[in-house]
């Protein structure tokens, strides 16, 4: 999903309460924290990489280095680079400060929930989910989106929230794409002569 694609998406979405919601989310990811303290989990057999790679692009283009995202894996394979050999052990040893993230389409297994549980001593936690009663409970923040009655897609969802990750916190400022755009090419490129 391209930024012409989150726009039109946000547009039909505005009068349905859901960008207030993804917005809210956001919100707490952006959240300060050391670089790598985003812990973005999900279930064994369904790891949030497109997600996280939107996080870390977010993170990169907006200079907030905070949003940088880890991605913890169930089953690294031996040798994997070191982005991607994080383990599920990684949630033990959350610290105060880091947020692990939950996204998950399928109720979270109980290996998930028990580790989960005992991060959540420490570390806030946020959780994207399709209605999980039992990870919700645990979270701090949680967004579901019913896949029965939510207005849009559990990937959609995924997409509304990094691109709001990626917006300034100010309420009084609000971007629109435009504006969004050329504060992502001067991050880039360096402002244009003039501005």
């Amino acid at each position: 999903m391209d930024a012409e694609q989150v726009a039109a998406l946000r547009a039909v979405l505005a009068p349905s309460g859901w960008l207030e919601r993804t917005g809210a989310l956001a919100r707490a990811l952006r959240r300060p924290r050391s670089a790598g303290g985003l812990l973005v989990v999900g279930t064994p057999d369904d790891e949030p990489w497109h997600l996280t790679a939107h996080l870390d692009e977010e993170s990169r283009l907006c200079g907030m280095p905070g949003l940088c995202p880890t991605l913890v894996r169930w089953a690294p394979p031996p040798g994997a680079p070191a982005h991607l050999g994080v383990g599920v052990q990684r949630l033990s040893q959350a610290a105060a400060g880091e947020t692990v993230f939950v996204v998950s389409a399928e109720p979270a297994p109980a290996a998930l929930l028990e580790r989960v549980n005992d991060a959540r001593k420490k570390a806030t936690v946020l959780a994207l989910d399709q209605g999980d009663p039992e990870l919700d409970q645990l979270a701090h923040e949680a967004l579901s989106v019913p896949p029965a009655t939510a207005p849009l897609s559990f990937d959609a969802a995924q997409h509304l929230v990094s691109s709001a990750a990626g917006q300034p916190d100010e309420p009084s400022s609000r971007l629109g794409l435009r504006d969004w755009l050329n504060r992502v090419l001067d991050t880039v490129s360096g402002p244009a002569p003039g501005r």
